[in-house]
């Protein structure tokens, strides 16, 4: 959406920037009574950041049910607060953001199973482990019953990057960046469509894709529009 980030406020005339506190609230005197003194900006992403510490703190004394619960909502609260433009630049679609939504989907598919495997278990505990920091686990050690929470996990970062990007184009034209993004999204949808059970390769070529794609129209990056073509060029040849 598009705000005023520079605030003022009416009761005590404090002057601070939304973009800093994400709030429309005085931080001298606490009013929510405040006027913008710049132009609109598009905007939609929040001062906010992932701290898994206390979760892990848990993991001897508590269930692996009671902790990926508590990682799973934990990451839902931060990705949801965040976004991709700031004060009208394009940002990256950075690896805390995507570990945060990969953790959300593996944690939720670890709290439905009676027993996961050892190997899920395991991997959950690694994407735990380094997730705030923007560290994932290799796509190879996607246990085959993580798998599809692995796609939908993809297919959901990239959703919400391109919801972020089809903003930016309204105010930045760019024909081969809305043909690129449509491109990406057809594949997107079949991840969906198939309820993220494709090869982790895939649903990984995807995320390159739509990184190459936010180079490209936000960064005017030329290699990266080739870079994209030519990841999505090798999900037309998968069998995805």
């Amino acid at each position: 959406m598009k705000i005023r980030g520079d605030r003022e406020c009416r009761s005590c005339g404090a002057r601070w920037s939304y973009y800093d506190t994400g709030s429309i609230a005085c931080p001298e005197c606490g009013s929510v009574h405040s006027v913008g003194v710049d132009e609109r900006t598009e905007h939609t992403d929040a001062p906010v950041s992932l701290d898994l510490t206390p979760i892990r703190s848990r993991i001897d004394e508590a269930s692996l049910d009671d902790v990926a619960s508590s990682a799973a909502e934990t990451c839902r609260e931060y990705t949801r607060k965040r976004g991709f433009i700031d004060t009208g630049t394009l940002k990256p679609l950075d690896e805390t953001y995507v570990a945060a939504v990969e953790l959300q989907y593996v944690a939720s598919a670890i709290g439905r199973e009676m027993r996961p495997s050892d190997d899920a278990e395991l991997y959950f505990y690694d994407l735990l482990g380094g997730a705030d920091d923007g560290e994932r686990p290799d796509t190879g050690e996607v246990p085959t019953e993580l798998q599809s929470a692995f796609g939908l996990a993809m297919a959901t970062a990239v959703e919400r990057y391109q919801s972020d990007v089809r903003q930016y184009l309204d105010d930045h034209p760019n024909e081969q960046g809305r043909q690129l993004s449509g491109r990406i999204r057809d594949h997107r949808k079949r991840i969906e469509a198939l309820d993220g059970d494709v090869d982790p390769t895939d649903a990984n070529r995807l995320l390159h894709a739509v990184r190459d794609l936010g180079r490209f129209v936000g960064d005017g990056d030329e290699s990266a529009y080739v870079t994209a073509d030519n990841w999505l060029t090798g999900l037309d040849e998968s069998t995805l």
